[in-house]
Parts: structure tokens; C-alpha cells; sequence
């Protein structure tokens, strides 16, 4: 039995949309996408939903299931994993809801929960996650205010980074992330603004360090995303050969040029750069005035790489749960503002989401015969009304493998 979606306006993802639009699911897949008029014939069993709009589903590149309720990452010791969790359950059923089908988690319990969602058992984007994010001590995954050993005593009870140094400690710690099946490795090549002591502009991890990582993930065909906020160490990450560049914020003519010369993509984030400078009282001190120092580069950055050529990613870098999640497409706004058009600020959404894991690149993000059959349909045509993004409620149909969740 398969299914038909009848749109107004079919969204592909990547091309040109098309109006009076079919998708045909059928035994997980898409079929058929195309105009109505010549779609295929339907047997007597088999279903129709007419909708406004149809497109593919969401993909939100830079997310984290790590279960805590505000923003300040010394909370990761002192909540319990099991409560975690279940936090990050309803999380990503929200995210679901939100029209995301399919998230890289970069640091958090996403592999954990990844078998989870693909057995059935909870409600949730499809999960390709890095495990635990690499960093130097002292680093951006360190968490300043404790004592070394309890933060590698939680580290390895709680999972969100690995403490390495040296190349031995490197490539062991991109082994242990393997051995857990991540799909992807995520690294701090600078300083960040949710720790406390380092600074955003420093480089992070050798040249040295960071080749080791590069090649031993490559072998594994694994490619490494680079958490990098100053250009000392987006740089850096470049010259290893790291695959995406997370957040960017001081990227400049010559970084984006090095990105488009080496097929590097850009996760921008401004999602999170716009939701937590409104949260004056939650952040810590220091991390609020890191991140005001960061937004405005962060902002011209954007314009530079899209004026560039960069290919660039929605990612939205939520990681407070209860919050955020499920408006991850507001994204889409962010890319739009920076200078993408429409449509592109779409694909950046849905057909380049898979090209941020490399080989392990699935095969959705578009509308296309032979593609996994997710999709999602809108109550109007997002082209024509942006408010939709962010809209959880205007989210009307999900379906995950041709099976209807939403």
C-alpha cells in the first residue's frame, strides 16, 4: 500500500518547487516526486493526504541531547544520567514535532539514543551522533570549576567530552568514540563561551594533535566537525582537513575562501548566539559576557561566508532542554536574514544535512525516487510566509520511512 501526498507546492530540498506537487511513499521509500499530472496511477489500497505544502524533512545539524534544564554546563555533574535522559527523550520528540527528522548530535548521549529511535521504542529525529566531544584540558569541554579528576570521573559516567592530550591520548579518544559507534567526530578547536577560563579566540588542540584526529577518524571514513569560534582556530581545523566548521564567529575573507577551497562546510548557529544573549539571568556571568563579545562578528561572519560561497548547514546548538527544542527551523530565518535566499537557507536545512557526515551521509534531506521517504508537510507555503519557521503547530504531517509519527 503506498502513499500519496498531494501538495499545493512541492518543496524538493534542492531545485525548483513544484506547484500541484505528488510524493509517493511506498515500503520506506520515496517513489515517485513530481508533478500531480503525471504521477503514478493509485491502486484502490492505497492512501491519499492532500496538504498545503510537502518538503522534506529537516535535518539540524548541530544539536546536543545532554538532558539539562539551564544554561551552565557544571550541571552536567551534578544531574543525574538516568534523569538526563529523560529529559532528552521529550526533547527530541519535540524536535520531531518541529518537522526535524533527522539530527547530529555533537556531543551528548545521541548514540545512546539512537537505536532507541530506530527500534521504535521512543519519538525522535533520526540520530547520528559523535559521542563525546573532544578537548584539550583546560579546554572549551573541560569544566573549569571542578577539581580535574572529578571532571574525568564524570566525563566517563556522563559522556558529553573526553579530556585528551598529546597525540597517543588523541587517537584513543577518537577510538573510544568509534567503539560506540558514533558517526561522526566532534572536536574543540577553540576556546568557546559556556566554559569558564579559555577564550574563544585561542586555538585549541596542535596542528599535530588535530592531523592525528583527522586521519584516524578518515580511516574509519568519519569525518570531524570543528567546534571554532576564533580564526586561529578555524584555520587550524582547516588545515588538518576537518569537514565542518562549527559557529565561525570570526571567520573572515580568507577563512572562507580556505572553506570554499577545501570543500569544508559551515554550521553556522545562530539560533543559539539570538536565544541565550535573552536569557541576561540564567547564563553565567561569564558566559553572557563571552557571548556578547562573539555576536557581533558572529553575524558578520555569516554574510562573509554566504557572500563567498561557503556551503553552509542549518544547525541550531541547542542543548537546554525544555527549551528551544522543536523550533529548531527559526534556523531558517537566521540564514534567510544573513543573506541566503529562501530556498537556499531551505537546503541548507534539508539536502546539505546529510553532506555534513561524509560517507555516512544517509540518503535524505530531498524529495527524490529511491531517497528514505521523510517528509513533512506545512500549513502554507513557507515561500511565501516565513512565519511557519520555529512553528512547531504549523507543522501539520511527519513521516519517518514512510511511517506517519505526526
Amino acid at each position: 500500500m503506498a502513499q500519496h501526498i498531494v501538495a499545493e507546492v512541492l518543496i524538493p530540498g534542492r531545485g525548483e518547487p513544484v506547484e500541484r506537487g505528488t510524493v509517493v511513499l511506498d515500503a520506506g521509500e520515496i517513489t515517485y516526486a513530481g508533478p500531480s499530472a503525471v504521477a503514478p496511477a493509485r491502486s484502490s489500497d492505497d492512501t491519499v493526504e492532500e496538504v498545503p505544502a510537502a518538503m522534506p524533512g529537516l535535518w539540524d545539524c548541530h544539536t546536543h541531547f545532554i538532558g539539562m534544564q539551564q544554561p551552565n554546563l557544571e550541571l552536567i555533574a551534578t544531574t543525574n544520567p538516568i534523569t538526563a535522559a529523560a529529559r532528552a527523550v521529550a526533547d527530541a520528540g519535540a524536535m520531531l514535532d518541529g518537522g526535524i527528522t533527522s539530527a547530529r548530535d555533537v556531543g551528548g548521549m545521541g548514540v545512546s539514543l539512537a537505536p532507541a529511535v530506530e527500534e521504535g521504542r521512543i519519538r525522535g529525529p533520526h540520530i547520528h551522533g559523535a559521542g563525546r566531544v573532544l578537548s584539550t584540558t583546560g579546554g572549551h569541554g573541560d569544566i573549569h570549576a571542578l577539581p580535574l579528576d572529578v571532571v574525568h570521573s564524570v566525563s566517563c559516567t556522563f559522556g558529553f567530552s573526553i579530556l585528551c592530550d598529546g597525540v597517543p591520548e588523541a587517537l584513543r579518544a577518537v577510538r573510544t568514540n568509534l567503539r560506540a559507534n558514533a558517526k561522526l567526530i566532534k572536536i574543540c578547536a577553540s576556546g568557546g563561551v559556556m566554559s569558564e577560563v579559555d577564550h574563544p579566540m585561542h586555538q585549541q588542540f596542535s596542528d599535530e594533535e588535530l592531523a592525528a584526529i583527522v586521519a584516524e577518524a578518515g580511516r574509519a571514513e568519519r569525518i570531524v566537525a570543528a567546534h571554532c569560534h576564533g580564526k586561529a582556530g578555524i584555520m587550524a581545523a582547516l588545515r588538518a582537513g576537518c569537514h565542518t566548521i562549527e559557529h565561525g564567529s570570526f571567520l573572515d575573507e580568507e577563512a572562507a575562501d580556505k572553506m570554499v577551497e577545501t570543500g569544508a562546510m559551515l554550521v553556522p548557529t545562530r539560533f543559539v548566539i539570538e536565544s541565550l544573549l535573552g536569557q541576561i539571568d540564567a547564563l553565567p556571568r561569564y558566559a553572557y559576557e563571552k557571548g556578547q563579545m562573539i555576536a557581533g562578528a558572529h553575524e558578520q561572519a555569516m554574510k562573509i561566508a554566504i557572500a563567498k560561497g561557503v556551503k553552509i548547514a542549518a544547525g541550531c546548538d541547542i542543548f537546554v532542554s525544555g527549551q528551544m527544542y522543536g523550533e529548531n527551523s527559526r534556523e531558517i530565518e537566521h540564514l534567510i536574514n544573513a543573506g541566503l535566499t529562501d530556498l537556499e537557507a531551505i537546503e541548507a536545512a534539508t539536502a546539505n544535512g546529510p553532506e555534513t557526515l561524509g560517507a555516512q551521509a544517509p540518503r535524505t534531506g530531498q524529495l527524490v525516487a529511491g531517497y528514505d521517504a521523510d517528509v513533512i508537510a506545512l500549513d502554507t507555503n513557507p515561500l511565501d510566509d516565513r512565519t511557519v519557521w520555529g512553528r512547531p503547530d504549523r507543522v501539520t504531517h511527519v513521516w519517518q520511512r514512510g511511517r506517519r509519527v505526526k
